[in-house]
């Protein structure tokens, strides 16, 4: 990758380790499905006003934006919800990376480096390690829920790169459409009516700053520099780069909310980051030259 576009990822990851801030602010105040859909036609309306229809078939602009807020945030605020700390949470989504690997290995055929194949398996061991004492009790809904929502975020990354979209930005804006009603009716369903109208009627500062932080920064900005990387490199190649969020995101955590960590959220959260580290600067990028024999062939 260019030295600007691993620089953009690094930038997209700290917005969106942050942004697990302003997501436990706002699903304390109000339901995770009904904040889904709230950030999502934020995002959506205006700026469709301004911004031209995107070229790519619709069912690709359906399928990113269903997969996207109903298969990742959908299942995201709910853990958040549910109590999974901002910090943790924003470590467990990370799964996105090997899952997007996985995915364009069957989907796209893009086989994996062989470094990227051992960072995926150290990230997964540093999963199973922060999974070790929450797999028994209230904790082990969270978690799984946010085992999925990793897994929506990888297969956004799949359509993504099956759609090509040429204006990345249209393509996020527009797919926002898609969302609100779908996270609506799961709303109506499945949460409290009353906390439901008095979101609408009497919204607190930090649901709006939230909100905004979220649509604007995050999923406008965040998604659409995002897929324009993804467009341009094999998601193998940037999805990696999503294991920065955790660095951000225990911060923001910590600082935000005072939130701690055990010996194996630790533990898990280093392997996780050694992951990215070896995906991308293993032995076959930092160069473990061939030696010469006599005879000048490789050995």
């Amino acid at each position: 990758m260019k030295p600007a576009h691993i620089a953009l990822a690094v930038l997209i990851a700290a917005v969106w380790g942050f942004n697990f801030i302003a997501i436990k602010l706002g699903v304390a105040a109000v339901p995770p499905f009904f904040f889904t859909a709230a950030r999502f036609a934020l995002a959506a309306f205006p700026a469709i006003l301004f911004v031209p229809r995107p070229t790519e078939s619709w069912r690709w602009v359906a399928a990113f934006g269903l997969v996207l807020g109903v298969g990742q945030f959908g299942f995201l605020f709910l853990a958040v919800r549910l109590g999974l700390p901002a910090g943790l949470t924003s470590v467990v989504v990370q799964l996105q990376a090997p899952f997007t690997m996985l995915f364009a290995w069957f989907v796209l055929a893009e086989l994996p480096q062989t470094r990227q194949l051992w960072g995926a398996a150290i990230a997964f061991v540093g999963m199973g390690v922060i999974a070790i004492p929450r797999w028994a009790g209230s904790d082990a809904l969270p978690l799984l829920l946010s085992i999925i929502a990793a897994s929506g975020w990888a297969g956004a990354n799949i359509i993504t790169k099956k759609a090509k979209p040429q204006n990345t930005l249209s393509f996020v804006i527009w797919s926002c459409l898609w969302v609100p009603i779908p996270m609506l009716l799961l709303s109506w369903i499945f949460e409290d009516h009353a906390q439901i109208i008095h979101a609408i009627m009497l919204p607190t500062p930090q649901v709006v700053i939230s909100l905004i932080y979220i649509a604007f920064l995050s999923t406008v900005f965040g998604y659409g520099a995002w897929n324009y990387l993804i467009r341009l490199y094999p998601a193998s190649t940037v999805a990696p780069f999503s294991l920065l969020v955790p660095l951000f995101g225990v911060a923001g955590g910590v600082l935000a909310f005072g939130e701690r960590f055990d010996s194996y959220e630790i533990t898990g959260g280093a392997l996780i980051i050694a992951g990215l580290i070896f995906s991308n600067f293993g032995p076959q990028r930092i160069g473990l030259k061939k030696k010469a024999d006599p005879e000048g062939s490789a050995t």
